[in-house]
């Protein structure tokens, strides 16, 4: 008898201990679609767009969150649950999506964003963005896609950089940030933010 109610309980049991975990689409849905959009694409310029993005820095970002690396009060509850195969499911679904790309207001400073890009300053010591991000501004799969970013977010993020506050990535950045003048670090910004 004991047996059956034990094979009984565990009947019961098991279909909610083996429950499969949300999918990508869900976990967008309930936790990412508030600020990075359903399809990737930011609900306002303060957040990333995440549609396009390289899937292995995704990947990384998210780790970072999760264990605290990369600092932040709404990223860090969010990811706190997520197990590697949940984060591995996100990153391919944003990395799928396609990117889009944002009108600039003044379309003179571009010109002066692609050759900091494309060259940088030699007179201050910046190097080109391109050398590590690459031509297109794709990134690699250590770096993230710049291309069709909201300048806002970029501008707030070379802001973390100068300032140190944002330490998970790439050390480089502290110096080039801090040697970017304000309207060089608008001109990439917006330069960016209009590549497809």
């Amino acid at each position: 008898m004991k047996l059956h109610t034990l094979a009984l309980a565990c009947a019961f049991i098991a279909p909610a201990a083996w429950a499969a975990e949300p999918t990508a689409e869900a976990l967008v849905n309930s936790r990412c679609a508030t600020c990075h959009g359903a399809e990737g694409h930011a609900t306002s310029p303060i957040f990333p767009s995440l549609a396009g993005q390289n899937r292995e820095y995704l990947v990384k970002q998210m780790q970072d969150f999760k264990s605290k690396k990369r600092v932040s009060e709404t990223m860090a509850p969010q990811v706190a649950d997520l197990s590697e195969e949940a984060i591995a499911g996100l990153a391919d679904f944003f990395a799928a999506k396609k990117a889009r790309t944002h009108r600039v207001a003044d379309a003179d400073i571009i010109p002066v964003g692609r050759y900091i890009y494309t060259k940088g300053n030699s007179w201050s010591g910046v190097p080109a963005c391109a050398s590590c991000h690459g031509e297109n501004a794709s990134g690699t799969a250590s770096l993230p896609r710049l291309a069709g970013q909201n300048a806002r977010y970029l501008l707030s993020q070379l802001k973390d950089f100068n300032l140190r506050t944002r330490t998970n990535d790439n050390e480089a950045m502290h110096l080039v940030a801090s040697r970017l003048t304000e309207m060089e670090a608008k001109a990439v910004a917006d330069y960016l933010s209009q590549l497809p």
